[in-house]
């Protein structure tokens, strides 16, 4: 199961909790491109990781933080409404509590 997307497509919600999406305005070659960085930088994060390599485990943590800002998933929101980033916050105590109550009653929520 895919987790849920809230109705105006800023956020994924997982166990939970929200988590900003990529900025939907991204040329889907780039967004690829991004998408392909942040995937090697967190297979190198776990092999510092794994190899006790905290020099290599930093740099691989910047590149995970430089992708993940490039594509719209932390630093500035990328919607122009003045709404506030709300990721990590837990869905139930936000302005999308009501829709995710009726996602919870339907069990589309999935486990957790």
């Amino acid at each position: 199961m895919t987790d849920p997307v809230t109705p105006d497509g800023r956020y994924l919600v997982v166990r939970g909790r929200l988590w900003r999406r990529s900025d939907p305005r991204l040329d889907p070659a780039e967004r690829e491109r991004l998408v392909a960085e942040l995937m090697a930088a967190r297979r190198a994060k776990g092999a510092a990781l794994r190899a006790g390599d905290e020099e290599a485990r930093e740099a691989a943590r910047e590149r995970v933080d430089a992708a993940k800002h490039a594509l719209g998933e932390r630093g500035p929101v990328w919607w122009d409404d003045g709404a506030p980033d709300l990721t990590r916050h837990l869905a139930r105590t936000t302005p999308y509590a009501a829709w995710f109550a009726e996602l919870e009653e339907d069990g589309t929520d999935g486990p957790g």
